[in-house]
């Protein structure tokens, strides 16, 4: 919005459309977003609450995934209630620096969410590697430390978006096709030139998803030297297996990310704006319910524990009786 003076006013706020072309659909497509977002919520929140209650569980390979279960809740809580309004009650309206503050924290914890990933990588890399040091190497204050910089990271690189964003006139469409405000779906917007937003969005790109992809690449490299040099069958099985449900949880969050960021900016009008929208909220909904359920599966610890807490509960409501 442009006044007489020649100085801009932002808009008061934003149209999110949802999923433009699927609107007579929405309320079933919001079915499966709403039972992926109630799985994520009780996934996650079981296995921070297995972590922390079962003392067998308190080792660095379980608190990389209490941060990354937590991480998970937050990213898809900042967007899917939000979806859900628009799909249920077509509440579309979202005040323009509430926008800018979703914008931020989509950004920042997906961004945490890679660092994440990269410290798990790095764990099994020493404990396959260097099993003997695992524990003098891995210490409480190392994790610490080492989610305190990923989550640092995250934060300070996605505050210069909102600044961005909000030194752009928008003169013309105050309509976003999106279910949330995503930074290159609102910049698109803009009356003017967006290169400077485009440009600090691939320097991100490439200090936090270039970065933490090289080293878990180089992590697996080692990783699988290491495997390949044991002389047991068992124990390379064994030591593989390990990396399974971690090796499961990159492709779920990689693959939608790198989907989204290239369609983004690469992909003009080649893909349907609404299988583009469905992707980028899969990208936020699919880590958080799928994570729990692979980690549970595939991590014997994970699975016992569950076992033994629910033998635990039905024991004791069975004394009760």
């Amino acid at each position: 919005m442009l006044v007489s003076n020649n100085s801009y006013v932002p808009p008061k706020y934003f149209i999110l459309n949802g999923i433009p072309g699927l609107e007579r659909v929405h309320v079933w497509i919001s079915l499966p977003f709403c039972t992926m977002y109630i799985i994520s919520l009780l996934g996650n929140l079981g296995l921070v609450y297995l972590i922390h209650h079962e003392e067998s569980l308190h080792h660095p390979m379980y608190f990389f995934l209490a941060m990354l279960s937590l991480v998970d809740l937050f990213t898809c809580t900042t967007t899917l209630p939000n979806a859900l309004c628009i799909f249920w009650f077509n509440l579309k309206e979202i005040n323009f620096n509430a926008c800018l503050v979703q914008m931020f924290f989509v950004h920042g914890f997906t961004g945490v969410e890679s660092g994440v990933l990269m410290l798990m990588a790095l764990d099994r890399y020493v404990a396959i590697c260097y099993p003997l040091h695992y524990a003098t190497i891995l210490t409480n204050p190392i994790i610490a430390k080492a989610g305190l910089v990923t989550f640092l990271r995250g934060a300070l690189l996605m505050i210069p978006f909102p600044f961005l964003v909000k030194r752009l006139p928008f003169c013309q469409s105050n309509i976003i096709s999106h279910t949330y405000c995503d930074h290159m779906s609102v910049v698109k917007l803009s009356c003017a030139s967006i290169k400077v937003n485009v440009f600090y969005g691939l320097v991100v790109a490439l200090l936090i998803g270039v970065f933490d992809i090289c080293c878990i690449s180089v992590s697996y490299t080692m990783i699988l030297r290491a495997v390949v040099s044991l002389s047991s069958a068992d124990a390379r099985q064994k030591a593989f297996s390990t990396c399974t449900a971690h090796i499961s949880a990159i492709i779920v969050t990689y693959v939608p990310a790198f989907f989204t960021f290239f369609t983004h900016r690469f992909g003009g009008h080649a893909i349907p704006s609404s299988l583009h929208i469905i992707v980028a909220n899969l990208y936020l909904l699919l880590p958080p319910a799928l994570n729990p359920i692979v980690y549970g599966v595939k991590t014997k610890q994970i699975r016992d524990n569950v076992i033994k807490l629910l033998q635990g509960e039905k024991g004791a409501s069975t004394q009760d009786k």
